[in-house]
């Protein structure tokens, strides 16, 4: 029997939420899944009236669900809402937004918005949008840093019925441009620059370079890095000619009570965009109401967020997660956020923000959990951490190690949720149950609503312990509407339903535990195949960082002699040399620690890993430069240059190790 980490505490009423909701179903607990995929109908219906949808769900929960086409199913066809009443609630005194930068003593670097704050902002801003001539189904771009105006600019955004997108600061021109320029946006509120790890970064230039790239602009609205500080401080030659600064956008409005366009549950919302380290970006349309609807049930249910709560997500406004996080004021709670580098100036600087702010849930990636493990720290020593009821982890699967470093020198109360789902349906696959044990290295089980399984290629399930592709068998709201632009939905088809017909597949390793959990074995295009085996990624990482000479570790399988060989780069700590004993010593962890089939056949030293923005390595554009491919977009990565330590390896040639 595995012991479990974490069990619930009676003390801290873990799952408060999702037992008082299993009571107005009237479903024990235990039972609560089974019956939310049995009865998609009765369960979405139910979201809607107990977690606080403001608005009219219509008379009929869902249709075409049993017709063996996940694409023929809707839900709530009749309904009336507009997201933003929910999540913006009542204009009270209640805070809302708590902002800090990296310098909390610097000018506008520490901001707070009540409620009544937030629905002024959003007036005004949603009366300037209507000044412009912003319509329903028009596109609302934002090229910002995680700061309040950001949040406010999407809600005005989705109040007038208008669509709204954002990446981050740190995005090169080409890579905004790759996005936006899909999209065709109205309005852009760009900021003049952004710190992050003690340095400031001026965009100016590249503002100037991406507005003149988006000719369907009407208005460029430039948010100050200071807004508390009027006109921008950028140099005013670099800014745009036409561009307006966000007092001189605000001037002439007043705040007034936010008027919500009356939309249907399908309306469009979000887009959002694939990493596109292999090629274009896909742009992903969300519906409002499944967006709202997945967000509540995993905030509320999942997650445990109650009315009052201060959730935190380390997030930039180019990951989906950010999204995700917007949604905690639907669940009555208020955000905290922060921008900037979060080993600024140290590794303690997100567990200090959690004491300051009185978090109740922390969100990190499960990159972070290494780094802190790595450095050695040991919060539960030098941080009270007393609020924190839930920890969550995503971006990459959360190793055991990982788990453990979490309870035994973080905090052994909350509850750790480590959760996977992705940008495809902006929401969870699987995720945490704050009413079950966690296990070190598993996901505790799929999210309320998801009929989540695990397939062989023939697309039958898997048996327990066996790898496969995970799947969800039947339809959920968050579906996307589509992909921009994707005459008859051929490459929304190609994405998600071709692979194994009749249902959603995007591309994850899993593998169903005893225990009802799941393990990610990493992305399905990533997985190895040596000998016509397949191979998870994350299970060779987890044995060569055990090892204190090696920071990380980035696998690919190349194509060598008629098959697959396994090829392994390493980022060795400070003065260690790859030598053939570290050599020998990294193929013994691998072989005892995981099978022979995994144990690399060429193991390379490199100074960096490539990874996107959102800190997730890439292995396929890695495994493009080993075997000539070019990689297409290289804006898609926060550090390109990293790519050039793989290229034209004689050792990839001859197999030399």
């Amino acid at each position: 029997m595995v012991v479990p980490l974490w069990t619930p505490d009676a003390a801290r009423a873990a799952g408060t939420n999702l037992r008082a909701f299993a009571d107005a179903a009237g479903v024990e607990p235990g039972d609560l899944h089974q019956w939310s995929v049995d009865r998609p109908d009765a369960f979405w219906r139910t979201a809607w009236d107990h977690l606080g949808v403001v608005g009219d769900p219509g008379p009929t929960t869902a249709t075409g669900l049993n017709t063996g086409n996940l694409l023929d199913a809707r839900f709530f066809p009749g309904a009336r809402l507009n997201v933003a009443e929910t999540m913006l609630g009542s204009a009270d005194d209640r805070p809302a937004l708590a902002f800090e930068g990296e310098d909390p003593t610097a000018p506008g670097g520490r901001r707070d918005l009540s409620r009544a704050d937030l629905h002024g902002l959003v007036s005004r801003l949603q009366q300037g949008l209507l000044a412009a001539g912003v319509e329903p189904g028009d596109r609302v771009a934002a090229w910002l840093p995680n700061v309040p105006e950001a949040y406010a600019v999407m809600l005005a955004t989705a109040s007038i019925g208008a669509v709204f997108s954002s990446v981050s600061p740190d995005f090169g021109t080409e890579g905004v441009l790759d996005r936006f320029g899909q999209i065709r946006p109205v309005v852009l509120f760009a900021t003049d620059g952004y710190r992050y790890a003690g340095r400031r970064h001026d965009v100016t230039g590249r503002l100037a370079e991406v507005v003149a790239g988006l000719p369907s602009l009407r208005r460029v609205v430039v948010v100050p890095e200071d807004p508390t500080g009027g006109p921008t401080s950028g140099p005013a030659g670099d800014l745009p000619t036409d561009s307006v600064d966000l007092d001189g956008f605000l001037a002439p409005h007043t705040a007034d009570a936010v008027r919500f366009a009356d939309l249907p549950f399908d309306h469009p919302l979000y887009v959002l965009y694939s990493s596109g380290t292999t090629g274009r970006p896909k742009c992903i349309v969300h519906r409002a109401g499944g967006i709202l609807l997945k967000h509540l049930v995993e905030h509320r249910l999942h997650c445990d967020v109650r009315d009052g709560d201060r959730v935190f997500y380390f997030t930039t406004a180019g990951w989906m997660m950010w999204n995700w996080l917007a949604s905690g004021l639907a669940a009555g709670a208020s955000l905290v956020l922060y921008d900037g580098s979060p080993f600024h100036p140290d590794g303690t600087r997100l567990f200090d923000l959690a004491d300051q702010h009185a978090i109740t849930l922390l969100g990190v990636s499960a990159k972070f959990v290494d780094s802190v493990a790595t450095a050695g720290l040991r919060p539960v020593d030098t941080h009270d951490l007393s609020t924190v009821r839930t920890i969550c982890s995503t971006g990459s699967p959360l190793s055991p190690e990982g788990f453990a470093h979490v309870v035994a020198d973080w905090t052994p109360r909350a509850h750790l949720a480590s959760i996977s789902g992705g940008t495809d349906l902006c929401g969870c696959l699987v995720g945490g149950d704050p009413t079950r044990p966690v296990h070190a290295g598993q996901i505790q089980g799929p999210i309320l609503g998801m009929d989540i399984d695990v397939v062989g290629d023939d697309g039958t399930s898997v048996s327990i312990g066996t790898r496969g592709e995970l799947v969800c068998r039947t339809a959920f709201p968050s579906m996307p509407l589509g992909f921009w632009e994707d005459v008859g939905d051929v490459r929304y088809r190609a994405a998600y339903f071709d692979r194994f017909p009749g249902l959603w597949h995007q591309g994850d390793f899993a593998e169903p535990t005893d225990e009802g959990g799941y393990v990610i074995h990493g992305r399905s295009d990533a997985t190895l195949n040596p000998g016509g085996v397949r191979i998870g990624t994350a299970e060779i990482y987890r044995r060569v960082e055990q090892l204190d000479e090696v920071v990380e570790g980035l696998v690919i399988g190349q194509t060598h002699a008629g098959d697959v060989r396994v090829v392994l780069f390493v980022v060795t700590a400070d003065g260690v040399v790859l030598d053939d004993d570290l050599r020998a010593r990294l193929r013994t962890a691998v072989r005892t620690g995981a099978s022979p089939r995994h144990v690399p056949a060429v193991i390379l030293e490199v100074p960096e890993l490539p990874r996107t923005r959102s800190g997730k390595l890439v292995e396929l554009a890695v495994r493009n430069v080993v075997e000539g491919r070019p990689v297409t977009n290289l804006e898609a990565l926060a550090n390109p240059g990293a790519l050039e330590h793989f290229r034209d390896r004689p050792e990839l040639a001859d197999g030399r190790s």
